[in-house]
């Protein structure tokens, strides 16, 4: 797993640095769309200045596969929370960085949701650390819901697209028996597509309207109980979280519905 960890100039304090973990939304499920690949990457992170004016060391995960040769695991949970995790651990072994062994969790989207299983996974898989807080803006949750009420908007095929490339190759899932054989070739073009730059968000917004032009499912993924149970298996709050959790959500969010996160 790539990252990065950015934290103040100078010296390494006498007193340990809190950590502010940060999980990043939606760039893209392969290999190029790793954020730290970005010229850019500190201006992806919301609210840094804030976090560095306080002294805290930020790290920030790609995730599994982006920015290596592996599968990205999109929207899986517990390799979400891992990877959240470890870089955590690997900020204290970075030297000069002072980072100590509290953090807080802060996440948008993607990134929201891998702030929620963190909390719900990090007392079993890291109790040297602790965690004090989850940040979620806007997470994904139900995941059968958002796929139902996503599935016709041109925003939600370019998710489905995405999240349907990522599983059957981590799952092992044929993609013939859902994805109509006509359209797969603008599948893969709108599935492998980035969303970080201005330049890959006018990209995305011309292959959707490739894909918009005609029907690209077969069947409703989340009627074929293979990949509804992926849905179901990754859907948050389904044991309890280590820390409190803030979540913020916009009312007028199209993408992450509302109702579904209330």
């Amino acid at each position: 797993v790539t990252g990065a960890a950015i934290f103040p100039a100078g010296e390494k304090p006498r007193t340990p640095r809190n950590v502010v973990a940060w999980a990043h939304p939606t760039s893209g499920v392969v290999t190029r769309c790793a954020p730290t690949l970005m010229p850019d990457l500190a201006g992806t992170v919301q609210g840094i200045d804030y976090m560095l004016d306080a002294q805290y060391v930020i790290v920030a995960t790609d995730y599994v596969g982006l920015g290596t040769k592996d599968t990205h695991p999109y929207l899986v949970g517990i390799s979400a929370a891992r990877s959240v995790i470890d870089s955590v651990r690997a900020a204290r072994h970075i030297k000069d960085s002072g980072a100590g062994k509290r953090f807080a969790v802060w996440g948008h989207s993607q990134g929201g949701h891998a702030a929620l299983f963190t909390g719900e996974h990090v007392r079993a898989y890291a109790p040297e650390l602790e965690l004090v807080g989850v940040a979620a803006a806007a997470p994904a949750t139900y995941l059968t819901a958002l796929f139902e009420a996503d599935k016709d908007t041109q925003s939600g095929r370019s998710l489905t697209a995405m999240a349907l490339h990522s599983w059957s190759r981590f799952f092992k899932l044929p993609l013939d028996p859902i994805v109509e054989p006509g359209a797969f070739n603008a599948f893969q073009t709108m599935a492998s597509d980035c969303i970080e730059s201005i330049e890959d968000f006018l990209k995305e917004d011309r292959d959707e309207k490739r894909l918009e032009k005609r029907a690209f499912l077969k069947v409703d993924p989340t009627s074929v109980a293979s990949w509804r149970a992926i849905m179901d298996r990754n859907t948050p709050g389904q044991s309890a979280s280590a820390a409190p959790i803030f979540l913020a959500q916009g009312t007028a969010d199209e993408v992450v519905r509302p109702h579904i996160t209330r």
